[in-house]
């Protein structure tokens, strides 16, 4: 009974991070930690089917459960950093719809993760692979750039990001095929894993920029899912 409850902790502690992230960002005011919150709980939610499959425990509750942990953690949490980001840019902004067209898509991002992982839930297509960007996927980019300090006071800044907001939205719940993160370790050769390798290849080099020519900064998250995006757009061109 004990064993069968070890992935719903870890689940748990998903939601938990995601929990102190909201609270870091609205109540503390503190964008650092909250995204780093974040960070933490896409960490637990990546060893909880881990952990379900290696105690060959898995479950449907534990399904649901991290599920639900998601839309807070890489849903909500994500939305309100952003908001803190964006906040004092659109003090510059008088007319009230300049402010909703900004705030808008993040408002959204909750709304459109939720109903991805209820998608991703019962669809079936979607055991080895992804259709649409994954939640937790979607959260590192915009923590990421709250990491970066990047948005600082720069109104400019903030619409860009508020369209690539939609876009990320848009494409969480689309039908664009992701390749899967995963080795196959049964086969480690080129031809069985040359997405993973190119992926893996270009991260590495993108991290190693960053730190030899720029100042080394947590841009580099938003960047690497970038890099995924662009990846999966163009497998999807070479596959059609």
């Amino acid at each position: 009974m004990i064993k069968r409850q070890i992935p719903n902790l870890i689940t748990l502690g998903n939601l938990f991070c995601g929990v102190e992230s909201i609270f870091a960002a609205l109540v503390q005011n503190d964008v650092t930690a909250a995204a780093l919150w974040i960070c933490a709980g896409i960490f637990l939610d990546f060893f909880d089917g881990m952990a379900a499959r290696l105690l060959k425990v898995p479950s449907e509750l534990g399904k649901q459960l991290d599920s639900l942990a998601d839309v807070v953690t890489s849903g909500v949490a994500p939305a309100f950093i952003m908001f803190r980001l964006v906040e004092e840019p659109m003090k510059a902004l008088v007319p009230l719809w300049g402010v909703i067209l900004i705030m808008i898509p993040f408002l959204l991002m909750p709304l459109f993760a939720a109903y991805r992982l209820a998608k991703f839930n019962i669809d079936t297509r979607q055991s080895h692979s992804f259709l649409g960007l994954p939640v937790p996927a979607n959260a590192l980019i915009w923590v990421g750039i709250a990491l970066a300090g990047l948005v600082a006071n720069n109104l400019t800044l903030a619409i860009v990001l508020a369209v690539a907001a939609m876009f990320t939205n848009i494409l969480m719940v689309s039908e664009m095929p992701m390749f899967s993160l995963k080795f196959n370790f049964k086969d480690m050769s080129w031809k069985s894993n040359s997405t993973q390798y190119i992926f893996l290849a270009g991260c590495i080099l993108l991290a190693a920029v960053e730190s030899i020519f720029f100042k080394p900064s947590w841009v580099v998250l938003s960047l690497i899912i970038l890099w995924y995006i662009f990846m999966s757009l163009l497998q999807k061109k070479h596959a059609e």
